[in-house]
């Protein structure tokens, strides 16, 4: 086998406060996803007191789904936390949210953390073991670039 030496700069992944973490069931989360690609390739994760909002803008028409903080469930993996510091508003590629959903099977919950200007953390806990967490850098609109009406 040929192994090869590549002389790349290491990607540091920092700690930092988030201002906004979302507990969920990674099956919703999943549905979401893979429902908001139908209409649309992004989708623009917003976090308020009142719950998270997913939505996406296609040629055909917009959606939106918005969940609301739920923890009087019967099933702890049923509830949506939500932790808020402060509101965050941002948009991802979907493409991308969809890929890292193929590791819902592993956990019942997912946690995304939110931050303005930061990449956000999609972590799904596996049970004693450890976690699966996949880093996703927002989409910046350039000066000039038209967004859909």
């Amino acid at each position: 086998m040929k192994l090869m030496d590549i002389d790349i700069e290491r990607l540091a992944i920092l700690d930092v406060e988030y201002h906004a973490i979302v507990r969920m069931p990674s099956a919703e989360f999943s549905r979401i996803c893979r429902h908001l690609s139908s209409f649309g390739d992004t989708v623009m994760i917003s976090v308020t007191k009142e719950g998270v909002s997913f939505s996406t803008r296609g040629d055909i028409c917009d959606a939106d789904v918005v969940c609301r903080r739920n923890t009087k469930v019967d099933k702890p993996e049923d509830a949506i936390i939500i932790e808020i510091n402060e509101p965050v508003s941002l948009t991802f590629a979907l493409r991308y949210l969809n890929s890292f959903t193929k590791a819902s099977p592993l956990s019942n919950t997912v946690t995304i953390c939110l931050s303005t200007e930061l990449p956000v953390v999609v972590e799904y806990k596996i049970a004693e073991m450890g976690y699966v967490r996949y880093h996703l850098a927002p989409k910046i609109e350039e000066e000039g670039e038209e967004t859909n009406p």
